[in-house]
């Protein structure tokens, strides 16, 4: 009895399969290009400026009054 519940039979059981040393270098790969990343992207935000120019400033420039023609 202890026989039948001892077999392994989760699927392909070859001997010297490459599977665990391929997912240990693709994980590898992953974490140096995330790392590659966030340092490329570190390097961008420092380089921008601490502020930037808006779009309309923010005193109310002096306009001249719109001239109102009556067409009547």
């Amino acid at each position: 009895m202890t026989a039948i519940l001892a077999t392994n039979n989760f699927g392909d059981t070859r001997d010297g399969s490459l599977a665990g040393p391929i997912g240990l270098v693709i994980i590898l790969l992953l974490a140096v290009a995330t790392f590659l990343l966030i340092r490329n992207m570190n390097q961008r935000l420092r380089r921008l400026p601490e502020r930037f120019p808006s779009q309309t400033d923010d005193t109310p420039t002096e306009e001249p009054p719109a001239e109102e023609t009556d067409k009547g």
